[in-house]
């Protein structure tokens, strides 16, 4: 199992996002909204999904970049193709990742949310090393925050329908243990 201290996974690789705020109740942590991200799109590996949630996206290095230009968001994790875990926002904070979003009757679902990015696109199939990487994260906060279990997931898509379409169909939920 992973351990959390200070609200950060001790085993993931820290790299700071400045986009983040204070959450109304920092002690409501009620869901986790899987994501995923690949910059550009359907392209994996590299420096920019970091860079991005860092707000230092080069918007000249390709074409796409441009449209990103002005936005500002964050993620709590990120789980690499590869597996490999990293943290931009310690748990107890609001990462700016789901937007305009409802979820069993509450709207804005950052206020009470943990992001995970999976790195991927809606139709390519993820990894094992994902799995397993997002099943050990979950146990973990899991343990951690008294409010979560494995009925308190939910993707992207569900709590933005009609806006976002990720984690999308490539991710397959039977790969997460039932509530």
């Amino acid at each position: 199992m992973l351990t959390l201290t200070d609200h950060w996974i001790d085993q993931a690789r820290r790299v700071p996002s400045p986009n983040f705020n204070e959450r109304p109740d920092p002690e409501d942590i009620a869901l986790v909204v899987i994501h995923n991200i690949s910059l550009p799109p359907e392209r994996f590996g590299g420096p920019w999904i970091e860079a991005f949630f860092q707000n230092r996206l080069d918007p000249d290095a390709d074409p796409y970049f441009r449209t990103l230009r002005d936005l500002k968001v964050s993620s709590h994790f990120l789980i690499r193709r590869d597996g490999e875990l990293v943290q931009f926002v310690a748990c107890d904070r609001r990462a700016w990742h789901a937007g305009v979003s409802r979820w069993r009757g509450r709207d804005n679902c950052n206020d009470f949310s943990l992001g995970i990015e999976l790195e991927g696109a809606d139709r390519i199939p993820y990894e094992d090393a994902q799995y397993r990487r997002l099943n050990a994260l979950l146990d973990t906060l899991i343990a951690h925050y008294p409010k979560l279990s494995r009925d308190t997931l939910t993707g992207h898509e569900h709590i933005a329908p009609g806006r976002k379409t990720d984690p999308g169909p490539a991710f397959d939920w039977a790969r997460l243990p039932p509530a």
